[in-house]
């Protein structure tokens, strides 16, 4: 009798920690000084929800109020789960904030991908596939590039962690980009791709910020390791949370749902806060 109390003690509690693990919501905020801005603005930084209408979010966005609000990718996983209440969802984040969307590896793998993205479109979702928006908020100018890198196939993960990965050549979208006034953003949902693909890194192109997702974190983050493991980067990710570079400056999203894997550890869901205002002259 004392054996099996102890285990059911030891399950209660590893329930309970395990649900606060994926249900308590880190803010983490960035502030960035920029000379290509006239006035202050706030983005929220939404990713990796993997069909999980998390209404918590909408509480926080209430309590932030952003100017703008950027998904970066898998907003829905591939087995279309929850659709219905992720369009539903999609609708409630429109109603706080303008909503820039792009797609992640599991809405590449989507069957009915086109009509998806259209319901998002309906939504109010801007859903940048290779494309570029511009907004203007408290007088600065604001261009966000939005690529669709469409590395989805199961068999990408292991052809990047190879070596033998073709990836696109973005390097006309960056160009185009380039030739716009004000705060640039790439919204692109692998991090690894902003240094580590041979000559098409993204780093070395005319832009301030890109804000990327899909690591999860590293789903386990260790005491002093650090966070665990990424598909396409492996074990012991780089590019896994946190911000990296100053000009152009990465900034990674540990993500708000689970994919395969159902448990976090260490690691709770993450909205990212970037306030982006003048250099003081």
């Amino acid at each position: 009798m004392e054996i099996t109390l102890v285990i059911v003690i030891f399950i209660t509690v590893l329930a309970v920690f395990l649900y606060l693990q994926n249900n308590i919501i880190d803010i983490t905020k960035y502030s960035i000084k920029s000379d290509s801005v006239n006035g202050r603005f706030k983005i929220v930084q939404l990713s990796d929800l993997h069909s999980r209408p998390f209404k918590k979010i909408l509480k926080k966005l209430d309590e932030i109020h952003p100017d703008i609000i950027v998904i970066t990718g898998d907003y829905i996983n591939d087995k279309g789960k929850n659709l219905d209440k992720m369009i539903d969802f999609a609708g409630e984040l429109v109603s706080r904030a303008p909503v820039y969307y792009i797609t992640g590896n599991h809405e590449r793998r989507l069957k009915n991908f086109d009509s998806v993205m259209q319901n998002l479109k309906d939504a109010g979702f801007i859903v940048l596939l290779d494309d570029i928006a511009q907004v203007g908020v408290n007088g600065s100018n604001i261009s966000l590039l939005g690529l669709d890198e469409n590395m989805a196939d199961f068999s990408d993960y292991k052809a990047r962690r190879n070596g033998t990965f073709e990836y696109r050549d973005m390097s006309g979208y960056f160009e185009k980009l380039s030739k716009n006034q004000g705060f640039k953003i790439v919204l692109s949902h692998f991090p690894e791709n902003f240094e580590k693909i041979n000559e098409l890194y993204y780093a070395q192109y005319d832009f301030d910020l890109q804000l990327s997702g899909h690591a999860h974190g590293g789903q386990f983050i260790l005491p002093i390791i650090g966070p665990l493991f990424s598909p396409g980067q492996g074990i012991f990710p780089k590019y896994a949370r946190g911000s990296f570079g100053e000009r152009p400056m990465l900034i990674v999203s540990r993500g708000l749902g689970n994919a395969e894997f159902p448990f976090r550890l260490f690691n709770h869901p993450e909205i990212n806060v970037i306030t982006v205002s003048p250099k003081i002259k």
